[in-house]
């Protein structure tokens, strides 16, 4: 199974006012929150990362990001004989949101549909293998061990969803908490989609309309409007230590209560890019 690794970055803006991008910010010392989430998707077992975020953000974060992540599974066996010919890549995907989507419905949920959306149709069409059938989804604000992950890999893999929880906060009730869908799911969630974005109520005559004013007020839905319909029949993994840092009172309260404590794993991220085509390595 291709478990896609989503990481929602074109949303509405957090209320941190940076010259940079809100995913961008330090949670210790040269260890930026969406570095946390790729560390996530990799310790969960993902085989593609793709993060949602538009062309103006992109160059930034793939500076910091570089085209791959390690696999921690394989990444440092200290038995193996020659251990770079046993370690696993998991290339890192940018994907902007579609122009028809800015400003109408660019939600974080949005972001998370339309990275499984772009994911599924890049890999269907490399090859039937390859195509991607469960996606994982890790949010940049929210902050706990992304290594605890390593030992659920089968749960996350398998038929069922898995959805982290700390105390009964879930994604659910609007928490940067990681969870799985599968396409199936997708097809459900698009379709609602569908239906609140463009004012149209299913009901028997199909006739009822929003007011243009709220049209378009999906690009303000808050996770648990989005992912309100997948609050049924999934397996909980409970976390540790959890931190919602959305806005910049629970950030200041992370760094002086908990920052210290994730630490950049440099073996699993560190800024390198493929090499070109025809261009060899220096």
């Amino acid at each position: 199974m291709h478990l896609a690794g989503i990481i929602p970055v074109a949303a509405q803006a957090l209320d941190f006012n940076m010259p940079w991008h809100d995913c961008l910010m330090p949670i210790n010392k040269d260890y930026l929150a969406i570095e946390r989430s790729v560390v996530e998707c990799a310790a969960a077992g993902a085989n593609t990362i793709w993060i949602v975020c538009n062309d103006d953000m992109q160059p930034l974060i793939r500076y910091r990001l570089g085209d791959y992540a390690q696999d921690p599974v394989y990444v440092n066996r200290s038995f193996e004989r020659h251990r770079s010919e046993h370690q696993r890549v998991i290339p890192i995907y940018y994907v902007p949101i579609h122009a028809r989507d800015r400003n109408k419905r660019d939600c974080l949920g949005w972001s998370v549909l339309y990275g499984a959306w772009t994911a599924s149709r890049i890999t269907s069409a490399l090859s039937a293998w390859l195509k991607s059938e469960k996606y994982y989804v890790s949010f940049p604000y929210g902050v706990y061990n992304p290594f605890m992950l390593r030992d659920f890999r089968k749960n996350i893999r398998a038929d069922k969803r898995v959805v982290l929880s700390k105390e009964d906060k879930k994604v659910f009730n609007n928490e940067y908490l990681g969870f799985t869908f599968d396409h199936s799911d997708y097809l459900k969630l698009k379709e609602e989609v569908k239906v609140k974005s463009t004012g149209l109520f299913r009901d028997e005559e199909r006739t009822s309309r929003l007011s243009i004013d709220e049209r378009f007020s999906y690009r303000f839905f808050e996770l648990n409007e989005v992912f309100e319909s997948l609050d049924d029949d999934y397996e909980t993994i409970e976390v540790e230590e959890y931190h919602n840092i959305g806005d910049w009172q629970s950030y200041t309260k992370f760094l002086s209560s908990a920052g210290d404590k994730f630490n950049r794993p440099k073996s699993i991220i560190n800024y390198k890019e493929w090499n070109g085509m025809g261009i060899d390595e220096h």
